[in-house]
């Protein structure tokens, strides 16, 4: 038994970055569990639900919204590790976790150019003393032995099943976003390339003078938007 994690959403300008880790024997797994990239959105509900029943399973989901993102304090290398610092940290606060008498091993996506980099910054922010932590995270965890690689979520089992529940959690939560602004219509998958993402911001803004709260408004994508808005009125005027 060790725990894979993994991260979904960091390039979308809507919506949260979503970390997810699962705690389990790779055992136990679905035998077809991959990438979360390389699965139909059909599979990946399937395989989550899966992966939630198994007998001894211990799942941690972490989300890191726009407002957080958009700090000038921080940068998406930090917040891949303080996403995935969350997640394992839920998950090892359950009771799978805390029959544990040594080290967990812990399998981590490396979301930085330098794997050594991210491996030592997360294990710092898995630490209790180290990194951000919750102050409603008041469960002792057992300690943790770091790997972080890229490529993990298609090479590793547990982190490729963290992928899926990561995907999952945010496609869920994109969901409920596109339900809330259901005046505008499809708002796409959220990522600047979309065309739906960004006809959406540009009538949002529109509308409104500024973009939504589910959206990166650091994110060039924004700018670009309230730019063109801005320059739109300036040539009515």
């Amino acid at each position: 038994m060790y725990l894979g994690v993994d991260e979904a959403g960091k390039g979308p300008v809507l919506g949260p970055m979503v970390a997810a880790a699962v705690l389990a024997d790779p055992g136990d797994l679905p035998a077809d569990v991959d990438d979360s990239k390389r699965l139909s959105p059909e599979r990946r509900e399937t395989l989550d639900t899966e992966i939630a029943a198994l007998d001894e399973v211990a799942i941690g989901v972490a989300f890191v919204d726009p407002a957080e993102i958009d700090r000038p304090d921080t940068d998406m290398n930090t917040l891949t590790v303080r996403g995935q610092a969350r997640a394992v940290r839920i998950a090892l606060s359950g009771s799978v976790a805390a029959d544990c008498d040594e080290p967990v091993r812990v399998v981590a996506d490396a979301g930085d150019t330098n794997e050594g980099r991210f491996e030592r910054r997360l294990r710092e922010f898995v630490d209790a003393d180290g990194g951000d932590v919750d102050p409603d995270d008041a469960n002792p965890i057992p300690p943790v032995d770091v790997t972080a690689a890229h490529g993990a979520d298609e090479d590793d089992p547990m982190v490729a099943a963290a992928s899926v529940v990561a995907k999952v959690a945010r496609d869920e939560r994109m969901a409920a976003i596109d339900a809330a602004y259901d005046e505008y219509g499809d708002l796409g998958s959220g990522y600047p390339s979309d065309p739906a993402t960004r006809a959406f911001l540009r009538e949002y803004v529109a509308d409104h003078g500024d973009v939504p709260d589910c959206a990166r408004r650091s994110w060039a994508t924004c700018e670009d938007a309230l730019a063109a808005a801005e320059q739109s009125a300036l040539d009515e005027f």
